[in-house]
């Protein structure tokens, strides 16, 4: 019976203690929870599926102010993320480079920092050399302003938007360059 109850103690604890570990690296207690991974699923609409994007305001992480509405005209990425989010490390590298590679063409690569904190987004925007400005979304509210065209807690996922303000394609799940650069320049050679 002895035996029984030091086991049971021993088990308790071993299960504390693993679950204390996947964190990931999560900033605070709430980081990650409910955290659903995207299924890889890529959609790219017909111009007459395509609905409205959701206008929308927000702070960048470098404190400057943003407003989806003075984009009009742009291909916009907008990419979902969280510095504790393990697939979204590994896509950073490809966000980048489509960023870098047509930002001079109409289009603007945005990020979406959801659930997250401050100082662990600015930490991983500058660990992957990101460029492009990312909204501050701490509550997941701008998020949610998605939800017709993105589950709310797939994270990564990215919403692309026309030239003319709407969601035109989406990716549910780590986008690999190849995948964002076709979509974008699909987009792209669209008439305004």
């Amino acid at each position: 019976m002895r035996t029984r109850a030091i086991f049971a103690a021993l088990l308790t604890s071993l299960v504390v203690v693993l679950s204390a570990c996947g964190g990931g690296g999560a900033s605070n207690a709430t980081a990650g929870q409910g955290f659903v991974a995207g299924d890889g699923s890529i959609v790219l609409l017909d111009p007459d599926q395509r609905v409205t994007a959701p206008d929308f305001t927000g702070t960048t992480l470098t404190d400057e102010s943003f407003a989806l509405a003075e984009h009009r005209g742009e291909v916009i990425a907008i990419n979902v993320w969280a510095s504790w989010c393990g697939p979204c490390r590994a896509e950073a590298p490809a966000l980048e480079a489509v960023w870098t590679q047509n930002r001079a063409n109409g289009f603007l690569m945005l990020g979406l920092d959801t659930r997250d904190s401050l100082a662990a987004a600015q930490g991983f925007v500058r660990n992957y050399a990101i460029t492009f400005p990312s909204v501050v979304d701490t509550d997941g509210q701008i998020q949610l302003l998605f939800a017709g065209s993105l589950p709310p807690q797939a994270i990564p996922s990215t919403v692309i938007v026309d030239k003319q303000g709407r969601v035109a394609a989406r990716v549910l799940g780590p986008a690999s360059q190849s995948t964002l650069q076709g979509l974008i320049d699909s987009l792209l050679a669209e008439p305004s």
